[in-house]
């Protein structure tokens, strides 16, 4: 059986997938445990090398990945080629170098003496999103294989298509075999049966909020261990000293890179009042000038969003802001295209207890609100159930700082967006999910602690 694919560009199909179910899955999962003792026996060093020959494989293909991302999900090419398979190649490679650097602990002095051994699991499952398809792909497989597990991974299957590309990759360049394990499918049949596998011993998924929530109580009767990166309502804090002007640019991509389809995006922009008309129309001649069109195409700044139904639920969202009372300043509407397109599209007059300055919308389109003074500020950002992310604009730096401690989310970006350093912890709270993945906080993830304690 086959699920059809579609270009987001065009709106046709222009593929197909493979349309797995739990027989796949329990095939995938037995080969996964047959090849679990040989990996994870091997030392660290080889591990690695396995994982670098990979990255550098994947690299030497690049442009072919960069393009089947952006046919299959609608995101600019240049995107990809300069952000996203490069981002991939990396997670491959920091995971390959972590595995060798991945010491146990050691401890003496107050009662007898202690080491912790850091066991791998055994076979452990990854489920990933369709918006950034091998960047997380590779976010969740290498740290669990670096750390000695086998996998059993399922993508997205509105974008499947550099991920299978990848374990064709793995297979074409001898990767043991069992190690890396891909079934394509939907998330009731394929992701439900990896999740409620005995032998599956933990679980990493990214992706929504009503999803992530299936998954623990799926896993929670195992006592599986899951981490869950889910959605984001991330404010953008817009103070009157900030050097917002020569950093326009970089607002206006918090809010709209991949048409909005990014759980970092600063949806929600909180503007000190003095500066807010002139931010505000900044931000919309900005917005109205982005380059919209054919993914393909290197001038592309934004594409369509990903499918017809995330389009319509985007649609409906912006009606819904217009029925609560906010005006749509610029945006708002489908172009006339074969594709899935919608403009940059920013509200204002929503206060922050209305559905759309609530509830994940997950497209091309965020809010403004006005703030008086810092305490405001905080009350606006922290007016959500979400808690992934927030970004600070200002050339006071202990403000900063204590903005940020501030603020309920799990990471913040100081007159930055989105630069990540690998080693740090990626993840939320509330409504945004639970764990984190990255550095060391992943390969902790991916094992077992076993403390063994003689005396001195």
């Amino acid at each position: 059986m086959w699920l059809p694919v579609y270009e987001p560009a065009t709106g046709k199909v222009y593929g197909d997938v493979a349309d797995g179910g739990a027989d796949d899955v329990a095939a995938a999962i037995a080969a996964a445990q047959a090849a679990f003792p040989a990996w994870s026996a091997l030392p660290a060093s080889e591990r690695a090398r396995w994982l670098e020959k990979l990255a550098a494989a994947l690299e030497a293909k690049l442009e072919d990945f960069a393009l089947a991302e952006a046919r299959d999900g609608g995101k600019p090419i240049t995107l990809a080629l300069k952000v996203e398979i490069p981002r991939a190649v990396s997670n491959l490679r920091f995971f390959s170098h972590a595995a060798t650097q991945f010491a146990s602990e050691f401890h003496h002095g107050e009662a007898g003496m202690h080491y912790t051994l850091r066991k791998p699991l055994g076979v452990v499952g990854t489920v990933s999103p369709w918006n950034l398809p091998l960047y997380l792909f590779t976010w969740k497989i290498a740290p669990a294989l670096a750390a000695g597990n086998t996998v059993v991974a399922k993508p997205s299957e509105v974008t499947p298509a550099s991920a299978t590309m990848l374990a064709q990759l793995a297979s074409e360049i001898g990767f043991p075999p069992g190690v890396f394990n891909l079934v394509n499918g939907l998330g009731p049949k394929v992701g439900e049966a990896i999740v409620t596998a005995p032998e599956v011993k933990a679980i990493s998924f990214t992706g929504s909020t009503a999803v992530g929530k299936r998954i623990h109580q799926l896993a929670s009767p195992a006592l599986k261990k899951v981490s869950l990166e889910l959605g984001g309502k991330n404010p953008t804090l817009v103070f009157a000293d900030s050097d917002w002007r020569d950093n326009l640019d970089t607002l206006v991509r918090s809010a709209f890179q991949n048409s909005g389809q990014i759980c970092l995006c600063g949806s929600r922009i909180l503007i000190e009042r003095s500066i807010y008309d002139d931010v505000r129309d900044a931000l919309v001649d900005a917005a109205s000038r982005l380059p919209i069109g054919d993914p393909l195409d290197a001038e592309t700044r934004m594409g369509p969003l990903v499918s017809k139904p995330h389009f319509d639920k985007v649609m409906a969202a912006i009606q819904r802001a217009r029925d609560e009372g906010g005006r749509v300043i610029t945006g708002g509407e489908a172009l006339q295209h074969d594709g899935w397109y919608i403009t940059p599209t920013i509200i204002e007059g929503l206060g922050p207890d209305c559905a759309s300055n609530r509830e994940e919308i997950f497209g091309p389109v965020v809010t403004l609100q006005a703030f008086d003074n810092e305490s405001e500020a905080l009350a606006l950002a922290n007016a959500s159930d979400y808690g992934l992310s927030a970004s600070v604009w200002t050339r006071d730096f202990t403000r900063a700082h204590r903005v940020a401690a501030s603020l309920n989310v799990g990471m913040v970006w100081i007159n930055s967006w989105l630069v990540r350093d690998l080693r740090t912890p990626f993840g939320g709270v509330g409504q945004s999910g639970y764990g984190r993945e990255g550095g060391m906080d992943a390969l902790r993830f991916y094992t077992e602690a076993r403390n063994i304690g003689f005396p001195a």
